[in-house]
């Protein structure tokens, strides 16, 4: 096989000529909002807290993830350089090796819960439609290959299906709001006694850490934007409107239906094919751009084996985290995201703005350095303390994914106020 498109300057500055307009960007962003673990992610969140809640959850999710992605995208359209190399240089050579592992294994998780919703609700919809019952099994692994094999074709592939697919699925869950609505109109309580309750606090840091991983990994995708402004103006488009729209119409049809099963829901209302269509893209812009990540992270950590080699891996190890039932554990995969993430993203973001403000993208990387012991062990540090304040009474901001990255900013700028040795050794070259 030739050398892989998904290599696409992994390890290098992405060059301008390849840059596209931010919004086609932006497009690909919303994408990830307007998604079957979305859906239901907000209609658990809607059920806990009830719809005006819920609706508030979602709005301060959208301005918090905004705030971040505009950050992580800024620098990246700075030095034009991936989540991986901008890692690195944070983290240096050896110690972004756990850093870029553990991004891989979220995303590789990721792609198991999204081809679970493809198992589960092809087998709901063959049934409901066809009548017929159709294998979960043979659903993600037959799903699994194919999102795996296109992903191969790297960035154009995920801009073509974006472009089908986030209309087609708003279509759809507009539809299925107003059916909601005409049915058993707009139910503004929680049940009593909710199947998945959950504070405030855990509700919001659920909903961020669901988003996380695309804020992290938005260099990936940001870089290819002309402009810092575009790359911004993008992100705004983006989370602020996507998620909230996302949080209303997961909230609305399940408050009034019980449910949080989209796909019953979208039979339930007559959609049928377009159902199907929309399930079928959707799953695949998300997981397609899942691989695309986790590819060009670990193609550049391990540069022996090609990036296509790991599209494959990491298709097959989704595929069995689906098999082996991580949708079982959905929430707190959520939860834990939401603590793990956030300081890897606030180390490099400060690092490109005070570190690397003035250095040059592919000669300024931390070659000496084979582990840097202080952003690695502050990393280490936040994701303990978050999870502390996640699992016992102990709490800071009462939002552990909040607490995680408040925690990774305020110690690190600290750091590099008081002890600018290795600043200046890195912004210097020596």
């Amino acid at each position: 096989m030739s050398e892989s498109k998904i290599e696409g300057y992994s390890d290098r500055r992405l060059p301008d000529r390849l840059t596209v307009h931010g919004s086609r960007v932006g497009l690909i962003v919303a994408s990830f909002a307007i998604s079957l673990p979305s859906f239901l992610n907000g209609a658990q969140i809607s059920l806990a807290v009830g719809l005006y809640k819920a609706i508030l959850v979602s709005i301060l999710a959208g301005i918090i993830l905004c705030i971040g992605a505009c950050l992580t995208a800024i620098i990246s359209v700075r030095s034009r350089l991936t989540t991986y190399a901008l890692v690195q240089r944070s983290f240096g050579v050896k110690g972004a090796i756990l850093v870029n592992v553990v991004l891989a294994i979220i995303h590789f998780g990721w792609f198991g819960v999204n081809i679970s919703f493809f198992g589960n609700a092809l087998v709901t919809a063959t049934s409901e439609i066809y009548g017929f019952q159709g294998s979960f099994t043979l659903f993600v692994i037959l799903g699994s290959i194919l999102i795996s094999v296109s992903t191969i074709f790297g960035f154009k592939t995920l801009d073509k299906l974006a472009i089908v697919a986030v209309p087609l699925l708003a279509i759809v869950l507009i539809g299925v709001c107003i059916m909601a609505i005409r049915e058993k109109g707009i139910v503004i309580d929680a049940p009593p006694n909710p199947i998945d309750p959950m504070t405030f606090g855990i509700a919001l840091s659920s909903l961020v850490g669901g988003n996380l991983l695309t804020v992290v990994a938005m260099p990936d995708l940001s870089r290819y934007s002309r402009t810092s402004k575009q790359a911004v103006g993008a992100m705004i488009i983006s989370f602020p409107i996507s998620i909230t729209l996302m949080g209303l119409a997961a909230a609305i049809p399940a408050l009034a239906m019980g449910s949080t099963d989209i796909m019953k829901l979208i039979i339930t209302f007559g959609f049928g094919l377009p159902a199907l269509a929309m399930l079928v893209l959707s799953t695949w812009t998300i997981n397609s751009l899942n691989l695309y990540s986790a590819s060009l992270s670990l193609s550049a950590t391990f540069p022996k084996f090609r990036s296509w080699m790991f599209t494959l891996i990491g298709g097959a190890i989704g595929g069995a985290m689906a098999l082996m039932g991580i949708i079982d554990s959905f929430i707190p995969f959520l939860i834990i995201l939401g603590v793990i993430i956030p300081p890897i993203a606030a180390i490099y973001v400060i690092d490109g703005f005070i570190m690397f403000r003035a250095s040059d993208a592919d000669k300024k990387m931390v070659r000496n350095l084979g582990v840097r012991w202080r952003a690695v062990g502050l990393w280490l540090f936040a994701v303990s303390i978050a999870m502390i304040t996640t699992y016992t009474d102990f709490e800071l901001t009462t939002v552990p994914a909040l607490d995680a990255t408040l925690i990774a900013a305020i110690v690190y700028l600290a750091m590099l106020r008081f002890f600018p040795e290795e600043s200046i050794l890195m912004r210097t070259g020596d």
